[in-house]
Order: C-alpha cells, then sequence, then structure tokens
C-alpha cells in the first residue's frame, strides 16, 4: 500500500480547500467515531445515519454484483473524498468476498489525518494477495491522474460535494464521467436537509450558521474554537443541471425524511420513547414511497445519486 501526503502548506494558494482541510485535520478520530462507528464492524450500520448507511451500502452492493455477473474479475475503485477509509475498506472487503480477485483502489482526500487513519486501518487488507490500495491527499477539484476509462466503480460520499465551490461542480463531474467506466455512486447534503457541521455532530458546537448564498458554514465549537469553510447546499435540480453533459443518471432519490427526524436523542428522550419494530417498519415504508417524491427530495438528509458515463459522450 502506498500513501502520498503533502502538508497543508500545499494548499496556500486555494484559501478555502485549505479551511475545509483544516477542519478535518483538527477532528482527526473524532470525525471517524461520528461518521463510521464502531470500525470493526465495517457491516453494521448503526450511526447517526444508519438509513442512508444501508440505503447508500445496498447500490454499492448491486454495483458490484452487476459487474460480477458481467464476468469481472478484476475492480478498479476511486474513493473521492475517503476520510477514515470505511467506505473504501468496506467495498473492497465485499468485493473480494464476491470473487474479484486483482482489486485496485485508491482513495483522495484533503485532510492529511484523515489519510493517515485510512492508511493504518487498511493496513491488514492491504496485505491480501490481489489487493493494492493507494491513498493520497489531494484536491478531487484539481483534475485526477487516472487514464479515461479506468475506473469502473467510483466513489463520492456524504459532505464531499458540499465542500466543492458552486462553480467547480459541473468540471468535477465532467472528470469524473471521463475517468469511470461503469457506475458513479454520491451522497451529498439537499438543500432542505436538517443540520450538519460536517466534522462532528451537531452537539459539538455552541453555534453555527449555513449561508447558503455565500456558500459558507461558520462554526464556533464548545470548546471555543472556530471553523469557517465552504460548504453548499443542493437541490436536484443543480445536480441534474450539473451532470447533464458528463453523465447519465440511472437513479436521483432523497435519503432519509424521517428517520433522522424520529431518531431519540438520549440526552433527552427516556428509552421508553424509543420507537417500536412496526413504527420502524412504517417508516421504511414512508420513505420508499417519498424518495422519487419532486415535492420531497430537496428535504432529504442527503440525496443519493447513481450514474454513468453519458452516452452522448461514449457516441462521439
Amino acid at each position: 500500500m502506498s500513501v502520498h501526503v503533502k502538508t497543508l502548506a500545499a494548499y496556500h494558494n486555494d484559501n478555502d480547500q485549505s479551511e475545509i482541510a483544516s477542519a478535518y485535520n483538527k477532528a482527526g478520530e473524532r470525525y471517524r467515531r461520528y461518521a463510521d462507528g464502531n470500525i470493526g464492524k465495517l457491516f453494521v450500520f448503526d450511526g447517526p445515519y444508519a438509513y442512508s448507511d444501508r440505503q447508500t451500502w445496498a447500490v454499492i452492493e448491486t454495483c458490484l454484483h452487476r459487474l460480477r455477473l458481467a464476468g469481472a474479475r478484476r475492480l478498479r475503485l476511486l474513493d473521492l473524498g475517503c476520510g477514515p477509509g470505511t467506505w473504501l475498506r468496506r467495498t473492497v472487503t465485499r468485493a473480494r468476498q464476491m470473487g474479484f480477485t486483482e482489486i485496485s483502489a485508491r482513495g483522495l482526500d484533503l485532510s492529511e489525518s484523515q489519510i493517515r487513519w485510512a492508511a493504518m486501518l487498511s493496513d491488514p487488507l492491504s496485505s491480501a494477495k490481489g489487493i493494492t490500495l493507494r491513498y493520497d491527499v489531494g484536491d478531487v477539484s484539481d483534475g485526477l491522474p487516472e487514464a479515461d476509462n479506468s475506473i469502473d466503480l467510483c466513489l463520492c460520499l456524504y459532505g464531499v460535494l458540499n465542500h466543492l465551490p458552486i462553480e467547480a461542480l459541473t468540471r468535477v463531474f465532467d472528470e469524473i464521467g471521463r475517468v469511470t467506466t461503469q457506475c458513479f455512486i454520491a451522497t451529498l447534503r439537499a438543500i432542505g436537509s436538517m443540520p450538519t457541521i460536517y466534522v462532528d455532530g451537531v452537539a459539538a458546537a455552541r453555534r453555527f450558521k449555513q449561508d447558503n448564498n455565500a456558500g459558507r458554514l461558520d462554526v464556533e465549537f464548545q470548546n471555543g474554537s472556530k471553523a469557517s469553510f465552504d460548504s453548499h447546499l443542493f437541490s436536484c435540480e443543480t445536480i441534474r443541471a450539473a451532470t447533464a453533459d458528463a453523465m447519465d443518471i440511472e437513479e436521483l432519490r432523497g435519503l432519509d425524511f424521517f428517520h433522522g427526524r424520529f431518531a431519540n436523542d438520549p440526552r433527552w428522550n427516556p428509552p421508553s420513547a424509543a420507537c417500536s419494530e412496526p413504527f420502524m417498519r412504517e417508516l421504511e415504508v414512508l420513505e420508499a414511497r417519498y424518495s422519487h417524491d419532486p415535492d420531497f427530495m430537496d428535504h432529504a438528509t442527503h440525496l443519493l445519486l447513481v450514474a454513468r458515463p453519458c452516452r452522448k459522450a461514449d457516441a462521439a
């Protein structure tokens, strides 16, 4: 496994990116615990976004199954904004279980501390036969070194796209479409979503303010420290427009309209207020019913995007 790390000084010409990298560097393992939960249980989804995690994972597994059914035994994976590498490790592990015999995977992230965590946690997996892992510190908006049509599955999950300047979104989708041959899967914060401060749970913030016109999030943490960085919330219309020239959308749907809003808060709700199994099943029904409803989608916690390289580009 190779790890390519450059310091924050490398971002001195792009203040927005250095601010984002600094926020995630300072969060360190706190971000991993908040975002991914128990690192020893890759396929147990019990964190704050458990419903979205399960739905996203189901789509990733479907993509892997589709590749195997087509006879593929080689998998080339790219995880943009990989953080501590949980989703990359999850995908590589399942691909190996499915019978892929040659797996090459690269994780990219702005945060040096997250890349170091990813490399450390991936070390046991990297020694397995047929697996090649690489982690790089870098910016997705700088362009990708991968050759045209060289990636089978590209991931870009949770807040990564929300940190991009709005004017960079189309360019980044064009680049992802250039390198991806099969499937691109992304999740991003919807314009009507519940609050996040990205690097930790909102309880870690004393106050915060998202200014979507300026594309900035200002946070003052409980310990008195402050952070300010790029943050855009996106509508379905914006995503459709930004992908139009590069990718064909297979699916765009809302994730978590209800689960997050009905989740108990142990600081407030007694255990007796926990949702019953019949109630949780009804939430599942409601989620499925409204996930593609245009009036609801922009109010989901996350938007799930599944896309392929644009057929127009293939025909040209």
